[in-house]
Protein backbone atom coordinates (compact mmCIF):
# COMPACT_ATOMS: atom_id res chain seq x y z
CA UNK A 1 0.00 0.00 0.00
CA UNK A 2 1.29 3.09 -1.09
CA UNK A 3 1.58 5.89 2.25
CA UNK A 4 1.46 9.48 1.39
CA UNK A 5 3.05 12.24 3.69
CA UNK A 6 1.13 14.79 4.69
CA UNK A 7 2.33 17.65 2.92
CA UNK A 8 1.52 15.74 -0.66
CA UNK A 9 -2.06 15.04 0.91
CA UNK A 10 -2.44 19.16 1.14
CA UNK A 11 -0.65 19.76 -2.00
CA UNK A 12 -3.29 17.45 -3.93
CA UNK A 13 -6.16 19.54 -2.26
CA UNK A 14 -4.15 22.68 -3.30
CA UNK A 15 -4.17 21.59 -6.65
CA UNK A 16 -7.80 20.95 -7.02
CA UNK A 17 -8.45 23.85 -5.17
CA UNK A 18 -6.79 25.94 -7.59
CA UNK A 19 -8.32 24.27 -10.55
CA UNK A 20 -11.95 24.82 -8.81
CA UNK A 21 -11.27 28.23 -8.30
CA UNK A 22 -9.67 28.65 -11.81
CA UNK A 23 -12.79 27.30 -13.66
CA UNK A 24 -14.78 29.52 -11.43
CA UNK A 25 -13.15 32.65 -12.83
CA UNK A 26 -13.13 31.29 -16.65
CA UNK A 27 -17.09 30.78 -16.12
CA UNK A 28 -17.58 34.51 -15.03
CA UNK A 29 -15.32 35.67 -17.54
CA UNK A 30 -17.52 34.06 -20.32
CA UNK A 31 -20.38 35.45 -18.48
CA UNK A 32 -19.51 38.90 -18.08
CA UNK A 33 -18.10 38.80 -21.86
CA UNK A 34 -21.41 37.25 -23.18
CA UNK A 35 -23.34 40.01 -21.62
CA UNK A 36 -20.92 43.04 -21.80
CA UNK A 37 -18.92 42.35 -25.08
CA UNK A 38 -15.38 40.67 -24.89
CA UNK A 39 -13.61 44.27 -25.62
CA UNK A 40 -15.48 45.88 -22.66
CA UNK A 41 -14.32 42.76 -19.78
CA UNK A 42 -11.81 43.38 -17.50
CA UNK A 43 -10.07 41.22 -14.45
CA UNK A 44 -12.05 43.76 -12.03
CA UNK A 45 -15.57 43.71 -13.77
CA UNK A 46 -14.71 39.76 -13.23
CA UNK A 47 -13.56 40.09 -9.93
CA UNK A 48 -16.66 42.75 -8.82
CA UNK A 49 -18.99 39.85 -10.12
CA UNK A 50 -17.02 37.20 -8.24
CA UNK A 51 -17.23 39.31 -5.03
CA UNK A 52 -13.43 39.25 -4.79
CA UNK A 53 -10.37 41.33 -5.15
CA UNK A 54 -8.95 41.57 -8.61
CA UNK A 55 -5.35 40.77 -7.08
CA UNK A 56 -7.03 37.29 -6.46
CA UNK A 57 -8.00 36.67 -10.14
CA UNK A 58 -4.70 38.27 -11.26
CA UNK A 59 -2.62 35.60 -9.06
CA UNK A 60 -4.50 32.65 -10.90
CA UNK A 61 -4.58 34.54 -14.58
CA UNK A 62 -2.28 37.88 -14.98
CA UNK A 63 -3.74 38.89 -17.88
CA UNK A 64 -6.75 38.62 -19.95
CA UNK A 65 -5.07 37.17 -22.62
CA UNK A 66 -4.09 34.62 -20.50
CA UNK A 67 -7.70 34.34 -19.07
CA UNK A 68 -8.57 33.98 -23.04
CA UNK A 69 -6.56 31.15 -23.63
CA UNK A 70 -8.01 29.57 -20.81
CA UNK A 71 -11.67 29.85 -22.18
CA UNK A 72 -10.72 28.86 -25.83
CA UNK A 73 -9.48 25.40 -23.74
CA UNK A 74 -12.57 25.28 -22.03
CA UNK A 75 -14.61 25.77 -25.40
CA UNK A 76 -12.85 22.66 -26.47
CA UNK A 77 -13.59 20.43 -23.93
CA UNK A 78 -17.45 21.86 -24.09
CA UNK A 79 -17.36 20.67 -27.60
CA UNK A 80 -16.13 17.17 -27.01
CA UNK A 81 -18.63 16.77 -24.74
CA UNK A 82 -20.86 15.72 -28.17
CA UNK A 83 -19.15 12.51 -27.72
CA UNK A 84 -21.02 11.31 -25.59
CA UNK A 85 -20.54 7.52 -25.83
CA UNK A 86 -20.27 4.76 -23.29
CA UNK A 87 -17.59 3.00 -24.91
CA UNK A 88 -15.47 4.58 -27.34
CA UNK A 89 -13.83 1.49 -28.35
CA UNK A 90 -17.11 -0.08 -29.47
CA UNK A 91 -19.31 2.45 -31.71
CA UNK A 92 -22.57 1.28 -32.60
CA UNK A 93 -24.24 2.75 -35.68
CA UNK A 94 -26.93 4.76 -33.09
CA UNK A 95 -23.59 6.59 -31.48
CA UNK A 96 -22.92 7.93 -35.06
CA UNK A 97 -26.61 8.76 -35.69
CA UNK A 98 -26.83 10.32 -32.14
CA UNK A 99 -23.84 12.31 -32.74
CA UNK A 100 -25.00 13.47 -36.07
CA UNK A 101 -28.18 14.76 -34.64
CA UNK A 102 -26.60 16.45 -31.75
CA UNK A 103 -23.98 18.35 -34.27
CA UNK A 104 -27.18 20.03 -35.73
CA UNK A 105 -29.09 20.58 -32.98
CA UNK A 106 -29.99 23.42 -30.62
CA UNK A 107 -28.05 21.87 -28.05
CA UNK A 108 -24.71 21.99 -29.89
CA UNK A 109 -25.45 25.42 -31.15
CA UNK A 110 -25.85 26.53 -27.72
CA UNK A 111 -22.72 24.96 -26.08
CA UNK A 112 -20.72 28.71 -26.70
CA UNK A 113 -22.57 32.25 -27.59
CA UNK A 114 -21.99 33.39 -31.32
CA UNK A 115 -20.72 36.67 -30.37
CA UNK A 116 -17.79 35.25 -28.64
CA UNK A 117 -16.72 32.44 -30.75
CA UNK A 118 -16.66 34.42 -33.68
CA UNK A 119 -14.50 37.38 -31.49
CA UNK A 120 -11.93 34.99 -30.54
CA UNK A 121 -12.21 33.49 -33.85
CA UNK A 122 -11.41 37.06 -35.64
CA UNK A 123 -8.77 37.26 -33.05
CA UNK A 124 -6.99 33.88 -34.44
CA UNK A 125 -5.86 36.62 -36.92
CA UNK A 126 -3.93 38.44 -35.45
CA UNK A 127 -2.38 36.26 -32.82
CA UNK A 128 -1.03 32.91 -33.49
CA UNK A 129 -1.57 31.53 -30.17
CA UNK A 130 -4.93 31.35 -30.51
CA UNK A 131 -4.87 30.60 -34.20
CA UNK A 132 -3.16 27.27 -33.06
CA UNK A 133 -5.94 26.57 -30.30
CA UNK A 134 -9.08 26.64 -32.43
CA UNK A 135 -7.25 24.54 -35.07
CA UNK A 136 -6.64 22.32 -32.42
CA UNK A 137 -10.49 22.62 -31.50
CA UNK A 138 -11.69 22.11 -34.68
CA UNK A 139 -9.10 19.25 -35.77
CA UNK A 140 -10.25 17.41 -32.62
CA UNK A 141 -13.67 17.60 -33.49
CA UNK A 142 -12.67 16.03 -36.72
CA UNK A 143 -10.44 13.21 -35.54
CA UNK A 144 -13.57 12.11 -33.29
CA UNK A 145 -16.23 12.54 -35.85
CA UNK A 146 -13.19 10.20 -38.58
CA UNK A 147 -12.83 7.52 -35.81
CA UNK A 148 -16.34 6.87 -35.47
CA UNK A 149 -17.23 6.51 -39.53
CA UNK A 150 -14.01 4.21 -39.17
CA UNK A 151 -15.32 2.19 -36.76
CA UNK A 152 -18.46 1.61 -38.30
CA UNK A 153 -16.70 0.91 -41.72
CA UNK A 154 -14.92 -1.87 -39.64
CA UNK A 155 -18.09 -3.33 -38.59
CA UNK A 156 -19.82 -2.80 -42.29
CA UNK A 157 -22.49 -0.66 -40.83
CA UNK A 158 -22.26 1.93 -43.64
CA UNK A 159 -19.74 1.79 -45.87
CA UNK A 160 -17.41 5.51 -46.34
CA UNK A 161 -14.63 5.28 -48.80
CA UNK A 162 -13.35 8.07 -46.98
CA UNK A 163 -13.94 8.44 -43.15
CA UNK A 164 -11.59 11.66 -42.71
CA UNK A 165 -12.66 13.43 -46.01
CA UNK A 166 -16.34 12.57 -44.93
CA UNK A 167 -16.20 14.22 -41.15
CA UNK A 168 -14.09 17.02 -42.91
CA UNK A 169 -17.21 17.67 -45.03
CA UNK A 170 -19.64 17.28 -42.52
CA UNK A 171 -17.85 20.23 -40.16
CA UNK A 172 -17.84 22.37 -43.28
CA UNK A 173 -21.72 22.23 -42.94
CA UNK A 174 -21.72 22.16 -39.04
CA UNK A 175 -19.25 25.11 -39.40
CA UNK A 176 -20.94 27.03 -42.19
CA UNK A 177 -24.61 26.03 -41.44
CA UNK A 178 -24.19 27.86 -37.71
CA UNK A 179 -22.30 30.73 -39.15
CA UNK A 180 -24.88 31.52 -41.91
CA UNK A 181 -28.07 30.88 -39.47
CA UNK A 182 -26.52 33.11 -36.58
CA UNK A 183 -27.71 35.81 -39.59
CA UNK A 184 -31.06 33.88 -39.23
CA UNK A 185 -33.93 35.58 -37.37
CA UNK A 186 -36.99 33.84 -38.66
CA UNK A 187 -37.36 30.62 -36.93
CA UNK A 188 -39.08 28.57 -38.80
CA UNK A 189 -36.71 29.20 -41.65
CA UNK A 190 -33.46 28.52 -39.21
CA UNK A 191 -35.14 25.12 -38.19
CA UNK A 192 -35.90 24.15 -41.77
CA UNK A 193 -32.30 25.11 -42.89
CA UNK A 194 -30.62 23.20 -40.56
CA UNK A 195 -32.75 19.75 -41.69
CA UNK A 196 -31.36 20.03 -44.92
CA UNK A 197 -28.03 20.79 -43.74
CA UNK A 198 -28.47 17.65 -41.23
CA UNK A 199 -29.74 15.32 -44.15
CA UNK A 200 -26.87 16.23 -46.59
CA UNK A 201 -24.65 15.17 -43.72
CA UNK A 202 -26.19 12.11 -43.91
CA UNK A 203 -25.99 11.75 -47.15
CA UNK A 204 -22.55 12.04 -47.05
CA UNK A 205 -22.31 8.55 -44.80
CA UNK A 206 -24.66 6.97 -47.04
CA UNK A 207 -27.25 6.74 -44.02
CA UNK A 208 -30.62 6.99 -43.42
CA UNK A 209 -31.64 9.95 -41.25
CA UNK A 210 -33.05 9.14 -38.19
CA UNK A 211 -35.80 11.16 -35.80
CA UNK A 212 -34.19 11.78 -32.02
CA UNK A 213 -35.94 13.46 -29.18
CA UNK A 214 -34.39 15.96 -26.99
CA UNK A 215 -34.43 13.44 -24.01
CA UNK A 216 -32.32 10.90 -26.28
CA UNK A 217 -29.84 13.53 -26.86
CA UNK A 218 -29.61 14.83 -23.60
Amino acid sequence: MISLAVSDIINMGRKSLKEERQLEIIKTFYKVAKKEGYENTSIAKIAKVMDINPSLVSHYFATKEDLTYALIDHILERYLLIYTIKNKEEVTLADLQKTIEMLFSKKWNLLFDDGLFYTFYALAFREKKIKLKYKTILDSLRHALSSMIEQCNEKQLINVLAPKTAADLIFVLVDGAYFYLSLENDKEAYTARLEYYKHKAYEILGMEQSIFSDSTLS
